[in-house]
């Protein structure tokens, strides 16, 4: 028996991973006629923030952001870029947010952040093009999602890792802010959910801290129509965040106050219902003016396992009730609650489309969809039928025997924006056969 045991041990040991271990990585498909091309940034903890053309070439890399915990780096029109600094380990936090030109040279910067996450400006709602929004690189305001450790009895008697929003403007001084704790009952809570939330015990290791929201993103409502015809819960420069723990997103009010809400648990409407439960989502925000799908809300539903209520055999502490094995990208009207658009795969084939953390989405001028399939490091563009017509696989892995090359979020913007660069020559990429395909 102890031989079995030892066998059963190694063969645990091994078969760490269901998905393919070898596979062609860069661009795999590439439509130039249907895909919005230009150039895709995101950031990797082991070399910076990388910038690539369409053909998956890498054009030019920023290792100042090497290292750094705090999610996206954006490239502004002009080459320049800004993002997260340095890390606050063991907490999930940067340092501090700069901005560069194109050579590198630090424009500006704040410090002491605690950042994490996301990060952004007033100017630049959601964080990503549209034609409606030129983004300036100085002056304005910087929203920063971040963390602040303090005790709220009513939550936890424990030191919580509570998700604080602030903004500073041109010169750094703090102008405005929010901490969760203080709007816990805004949440939408069950009895159940905050009996859970107040008896869990974890501390998320050395951080000695309960992440008990765990916020992912926060981004400025923006220009929208529904403010225009007088919706004041949709006001520019109210906030809309994601929690992931909690699998709710609400947008926060200039007076704290939370003014609308998605979630936590989905059956609390006809509406709601009808999109089914969402489950530990990342990068809601709402479609700039200017683009397809404009004032709708869009989110990656990542699934896995997330949100706090009754226990089950699953989930005996009523940490993570809800779970699915798959993933979707969900394009939502937030005032009728109606689903617009979803992205999926559906059937006993879902789990090919799954990132049970990290990801995102984007809306792209010509209609297409760009989504992060975070945690296998693939990045690829949509039609609104579901074609892909642009695949790209991150080739930059970590070390080690779980090597992973995980994509936080990528973000694609116009050639226009880096003059510095040539335009690149643009070559389809047609996939071989994967039936005939074996490797020399």
């Amino acid at each position: 028996m102890k031989g079995l045991a030892v066998l059963t041990c190694a063969l645990a040991a091994v078969a760490i991973h269901a998905a393919p271990s070898v596979y062609p990585t860069g661009t795999t498909i590439y439509d130039p006629a249907r895909a919005w091309s230009g150039y895709t940034v995101f950031v990797l903890p082991q070399t910076g923030a990388v910038l690539i053309d369409m053909n998956g070439r890498t054009v030019r890399e920023w290792p100042a952001f090497e290292g750094a915990s705090g999610g996206p780096a954006r490239v502004f029109p002009g080459g320049y870029v800004m993002g997260a600094l340095g890390s606050g380990r063991p907490h999930q936090e940067s340092l501090s947010i700069a901005r560069f030109d194109w050579k590198g040279t630090e424009l500006w910067k704040v410090g002491d952040t605690r950042q994490h996450h996301d990060w952004q400006r007033d100017d630049f709602p959601a964080g990503y093009y549209s034609p409606s929004a030129t983004p300036s690189v100085e002056g304005g305001r910087t929203l920063i999602l971040s963390h602040k450790n303090l005790v709220n009895a009513a939550i936890n008697d424990k030191t919580l890792e509570d998700d604080y929003l602030y903004e500073v403007d041109g010169a750094g001084k703090v102008v405005w802010e929010w901490f969760a704790n203080q709007h816990i009952d805004e949440m939408g809570f069950s009895p159940a959910a905050r009996a859970a939330i107040k008896a869990s015990s974890a501390l998320g290791g050395p951080r000695q801290s309960i992440d008990w929201l765990h916020v992912n993103s926060a981004t400025y409502v923006g220009p929208n129509h529904w403010f225009d015809d007088g919706d004041q819960r949709f006001r520019p420069d109210h906030v809309l965040i994601s929690s992931r723990e909690a699998s709710f997103m609400a947008i926060v009010g200039r007076d704290g106050r939370i003014v609308w809400r998605m979630g936590p648990d989905y059956r609390e409407s006809a509406a709601t219902k009808a999109i089914g439960q969402i489950i530990g989502q990342h990068h809601a925000h709402i479609i700039p003016k200017g683009l397809p799908g404009a004032g709708n809300l869009l989110v990656f539903d990542n699934g896995g396992a997330s949100g706090y209520g009754e226990s089950t055999p699953a989930a005996p502490d009523g940490i993570g009730v809800v779970s699915r094995g798959s993933s979707r990208v969900l394009e939502i009207d937030p005032v009728t609650l109606k689903k617009i658009w979803e992205y999926s795969i559906r059937g006993t084939e879902s789990y090919r489309f799954f990132s049970h953390y990290v990801s995102s989405a984007q809306r792209l001028v010509n209609g297409n969809t760009l989504i992060t399939e975070g945690a296998d490091g693939r990045v690829f563009e949509v039609t609104t039928a579901g074609e892909i017509v642009w695949e790209y696989v991150s080739p930059y892995f970590t070390d080690g025997p779980n090597a992973a090359n995980r994509v936080y979020r990528a973000y694609r913007l116009p050639y226009s924006w880096v003059p510095q660069l040539e335009r690149p020559v643009e070559r389809a990429v047609v996939p071989p056969n994967r039936s005939t395909f074996r490797v020399p």
